[in-house]
């Protein structure tokens, strides 16, 4: 089954047909930066920082956030050898979705309106998610599954997609945070019970913000 607003694999019956001969898999198994969005649409914006992102760091991004697998990111390395023009299709798709959630939700934050043309690459992937629940038969077992009207790559997004979209839906009340640290400018979902979390992590800005507090004050007090 696609899950469309975790970090889940699609099923073997959405993936493309494997078309493509392997070549070296691109590798998250150690040093792995730490997700820590909350959002699948927000992690999008944090590891990606900027729309102009190559190939093959948006295959890192996919495979590290489990949208695929190793076997299929080594199939996929090489698609702008054998097919240029779908690779170039879905990393144009994949850039215009990036830059388009990070003025939706900057602007969300700012409490300011959403312009149409920053939904519409949302929307222009959502589109292609259209299908249906159908009962599918694997090895004796009968499981409900969700299967596309329609293949292609786009689908690698549709979860990213989806989770923007539903994160817009919540509008002013949506806990949609930026870390305090001035330098940083991750943004999070607030899923903490007070609802006042600042830091994107407390290992990554939180603890620094207090050393650097402490220092401070240390300071203070022998002068």
């Amino acid at each position: 089954m696609l899950y469309l607003t975790g970090y889940e694999l699609p099923s073997a019956s959405l993936r493309s047909p494997n078309r493509f001969p392997k070549v070296n898999t691109l590798d998250h198994s150690s040093n792995s930066p730490v997700l820590i969005g909350g959002r699948l649409s927000l992690d999008f914006l944090n590891e990606l920082k900027s729309s102009n992102f190559s190939w093959e760091e948006l295959l890192g991004f996919l495979l590290l956030t489990r949208i695929i697998s190793s076997e299929r990111s080594s199939q996929l390395l090489s698609l702008p050898k054998y097919d240029p023009q779908s690779a170039a299709s879905l990393l144009g798709k994949a850039q215009r979705l990036h830059e388009s959630l990070g003025e939706t939700f900057h602007a969300l934050l700012g409490k300011e309106a959403l312009s149409p043309k920053w939904i519409e690459p949302i929307n222009e992937v959502l589109r292609i998610t259209e299908g249906h629940d159908e009962l599918l038969d694997q090895n004796g077992k009968w499981s409900l599954e969700f299967v596309a009207r329609e293949g292609g790559l786009a689908w690698l997004l549709a979860a990213i997609a989806r989770s923007a979209a539903e994160l817009l839906a919540e509008g002013p009340s949506a806990r949609l945070r930026v870390c305090s640290n001035p330098t940083c400018g991750l943004l999070f979902y607030d899923n903490s019970r007070t609802r006042r979390r600042r830091w994107c992590s407390m290992s990554r800005c939180g603890n620094r913000h207090k050393v650097a507090a402490f220092s401070r004050r240390h300071a203070a007090g022998r002068g």
